[in-house]
């Protein structure tokens, strides 16, 4: 086989210095391999007894699932869902936020129907504007995804009550229970929610393809088998009845009835604790075959074991709530950092999931209510106090639409399984022979592979949220396979400190080229004209190599640009295909949808929308308006402000003209009142601190913001960065939304409400800060008292406008 380390292939592709000598030479043993067993027959998945709804749309297309996987038209399908509730948006901004999940490369979108937000007063249902969830899942069609209803009645989603009216807790019956008054109140919801929904099932050629029933439900399994019969007979007829599984139950759920769903957070809102990390979360960085997680909603469930059900693995690993971010509560102010949700959501893969869903994709803003505010709060006798009207979730796609870094990260992942991940999901996920003894453990490397006995995938966790991870030096893997052990690389490598990614063995490309192994992660796979082209990322702290099949070989021709060089190579056969590597840190501007009726790859730095003939770019910086193809369009791209196409070596750049030099808009910032004396914090009766209430804001600092005369760009932000408690944004007395304050920008659109902000400004309310507050802060996040008792500083705000460009095909 022909070999390529970093030394002949990696480097002298990509220009980079040669690395020095490696300290493994003559007379020097290599350090004993990491060892997996894959030699054992992989079982065969099993159907089951599924009592699932109508599987077939009127095309003949059929979604179903075995034990393994969900299977689309007969073949294996990894699909990637996303959370985003409707009734938090504006409806007008619905489809742009849509298309930017598809271009995250989420393929089905999951909404909460939040009873509260639609029967707010008893018999009185509101199904207009941002509660049209009928629009709503039409727009998603429009988008290319599919949908998951999560149909409660109990949600909780972080909303008054979990969900649930004020009006159903009034009446004499037990909510969430089989008592026959709730029950009837329950079919008047469903069969609202039926009627929304008619004619957008699968079956009927619409993208609804799942159901959730309740949330988080630890009571008896005949309920939630009630809730499938009233729901079937409104008219829910899916073929995925879902429910949420990291909880035991007071009565087993017959096999098959409804599909469990599992997740994984880096850290959660809802503990007591006032400690980072409190209880299990470390497990969820650990690659392990169990699919329970102990750390989710712990304020309710109560503490847990990390125990799955006797009957598990009759069922695919399927997951809903992987988490996409962390809301802050008001006594635990989490703040997330990118390979936090990049990491867990690599190990769910590795230890087997074949359905990414995370829990939140988009944030949103809790709507106005008519009776009372919308938000979960100790003063409803729920567990945590949370924001009025803020449900950011720091998720990949922010409050208002904003792209978070871990936005690419993910999308990357989603990359690899769009094209990789129906082969994968085939794999059943296998450790290694010798694992981490708990999270504690820091020196043992974390990793997993998910193999079908002949090829398959490594995956490489070094990281941990707040805990410090060390290289890993001297590592080689040793996978016994069917009819061989395969070991690699050649040269030991080092996994640096936070170092994740996936490694591929035994993969084919090419039609019948090998891909022996590569220290490099899959990205996708592009077919330009019955010639294959495969793209790899270089992953930040793994030494880049690869090995070639015998037969396989390079040709010596390439192509380069900016941060990726494509190789020639030919099969045994002597067909020809391309090996692209992408640069750490480049692989971010990648992308891969289909355009003019093909497949093709677009890089670019700034957030990327295709809406049929449309490519639309966005991003603070108007530099970075361009994006480069490949292959190029067949049709010529158009637009009022789009520079002439010229090649970028192996890609095809277009760009939008720089807009003419302007001076940078400020804001005009006055400060109307100094802060009072901090309010006093007193524990709730959830035995946590209390948020503010109105009228504590009576003593809060008062800044007046007004915009700059003159046009803005069509989105615009204002950008806050503040210490101190709480802060709140409002126009004239109407709250915009609101902030507990954990060290990040506290940032909100001005572009929906432009007119009346030009008229009255921006009123931003921040609350003092006590040093000795009952609450958690990241240390980072924690300001300089510097002996005072309490913070309360405006550090900066700043107008943020969001350019655009629009590149269109000319329909000539």
């Amino acid at each position: 086989m022909k070999k390529l380390d970093r030394r002949n292939f990696i480097l002298a592709s990509l220009g980079a210095t040669l690395a020095a000598p490696r300290a493994f030479g003559f007379g020097r043993r290599l350090p004993a391999p990491l060892t997996l067993d894959a030699s054992k027959p992989v079982p065969a998945p099993v159907a089951g007894e599924l009592k699932m709804g109508a599987a077939t749309n009127p095309a003949g297309v059929t979604v179903t699932v075995d034990s393994r996987s969900l299977l689309v038209g007969g073949r294996r399908a990894m699909p990637v869902m996303g959370e985003f509730h409707y009734s938090r948006y504006p409806e007008n901004e619905w489809r742009e936020e849509l298309l930017k999940m598809k271009a995250g490369g989420i393929d089905i979108v999951a909404t909460y129907v939040f009873w509260i937000h639609h029967e707010e007063r008893e018999g009185v249902f509101d199904w207009s504007g941002r509660r049209d969830l009928r629009r709503f899942v039409e727009l998603a069609r429009e988008a290319g995804l599919l949908v998951v209803v999560r149909l409660g009645p109990w949600c909780h989603g972080e909303v008054r009550n979990g969900g649930l009216p004020d009006w159903v807790l009034k009446k004499p019956f037990k909510p969430r229970t089989d008592a026959p008054e709730y029950l009837a109140a329950v079919t008047r919801l469903y069969g609202e929610t039926g009627a929304q929904l008619k004619g957008l099932w699968w079956k009927d050629g619409g993208p609804i393809i799942g159901a959730q029933f309740e949330n988080e439900f630890k009571g008896r399994a005949e309920h939630l088998l009630n809730l499938k019969r009233i729901a079937r007979a409104a008219g829910v007829d899916a073929p995925l009845y879902t429910r949420t599984a990291w909880h035991g139950m007071a009565s087993p759920l017959p096999f098959g009835e409804i599909l469990p769903l599992f997740g994984a957070y880096a850290e959660g809102f809802w503990d007591r604790e006032l400690t980072p990390m409190p209880g299990k979360y470390g497990d969820g960085f650990l690659f392990r075959t169990a699919r329970t997680d102990a750390s989710i909603a712990t304020d309710q469930l109560g503490a847990k074991t990390r125990r799955d059900a006797e009957d598990v693995d009759a069922y695919p690993y399927f997951c809903c709530e992987i988490g996409g971010g962390m809301m802050p509560s008001y006594h635990r102010r989490i703040l997330n950092y990118p390979k936090d949700i990049e990491s867990i959501a690599l190990v769910k893969l590795g230890s087997g999931s074949n359905l990414q869903g995370f829990y939140m994709y988009h944030g949103g803003t809790n709507p106005d209510g008519a009776l009372s505010t919308l938000q979960e709060s100790q003063a409803t006798n729920y567990w945590n106090d949370m924001p009025v009207k803020s449900y950011d979730f720091q998720a990949p796609l922010r409050e208002f639409g904003q792209l978070s870094p871990h936005y690419h990260a993910l999308r990357l992942q989603n990359m690899f399984l769009r094209d990789f991940g129906p082969e994968l999901a085939a794999m059943p996920a296998l450790m290694p022979d010798r694992t981490p003894s708990d999270s504690n453990d820091a020196e043992t490397l974390r990793w997993s592979a998910r193999t079908n006995g002949a090829s398959g995938f490594v995956f490489v966790n070094n990281y941990q949220r707040l805990k410090q991870m060390p290289a890993k030096t001297g590592v080689r893997f040793a996978i016994r396979l069917r009819d061989e052990t395969l070991t690699f690389p050649d040269r030991p490598l080092t996994v640096g400190a936070g170092a994740l990614g996936i490694f591929p063995f035994n993969l084919k490309v090419g039609g019948d080229g090998l891909i022996r192994w590569a220290t490099l992660q899959p990205l996708c796979r592009l077919d330009e004209a019955g010639t294959e082209i495969v793209f790899l990322r270089e992953i930040d702290g793994i030494e880049p190599s690869i090995s070639f099949g015998d037969g396989t070989r390079l040709t010596g021709r390439r192509e380069r640009s900016p941060g990726m060089t494509a190789e020639e190579a030919t099969t045994p056969s002597g067909r020809k295909f391309l090996i692209v590597t992408v640069r750490a840190g480049v692989a971010e501007s990648l992308w891969k949808t289909t355009f003019d009726g093909a497949e093709r790859v677009f890089a670019t730095r700034a957030g990327l929308v295709v809406d049929g003939d449309e490519i639309r770019l966005s991003g603070e910086n108007a530099a970075e308006l361009a994006v480069a193809l490949r292959p190029p369009p067949g049709r010529k791209l158009t637009g009022s402000n789009v520079r002439p196409s010229k090649t970028a070596g192996f890609l095809t750049r277009f760009a939008a003209a720089p807009p003419p030099a302007a001076a940078k808009k400020t804001l005009k910032i006055r400060q109307l009142q100094p802060a009072g004396p901090p309010r006093e914090i007193r524990i709730g009766g959830k035995g946590v601190a209390e948020a503010p209430a109105d009228g504590d804001f009576d003593a809060a600092a008062v800044w007046r913001i007004e915009l700059p005369k003159g046009a803005l760009a069509r989105r615009a932000l204002i950008r806050v960065r503040y210490e101190g408690d709480v802060a709140r944004a409002y126009v004239g007395e109407r709250l915009l939304t609101d902030n507990f304050y954990n060290g990040s920008a506290f940032e909100f659109a001005v572009d929906r409400d432009l007119a009346e902000i030009r008229e009255k400004g921006v009123t931003l309310k921040i609350l003092p800060l006590r040093a000795d507050a009952p609450i958690y802060l990241a240390d980072e996040a924690k300001p300089k008292f510097g002996g005072a008792a309490s913070v309360c500083r405006l550090v900066s705000a700043e107008l943020v406008e969001i350019r655009e460009a629009t590149f269109k095909l000319d329909r000539r």
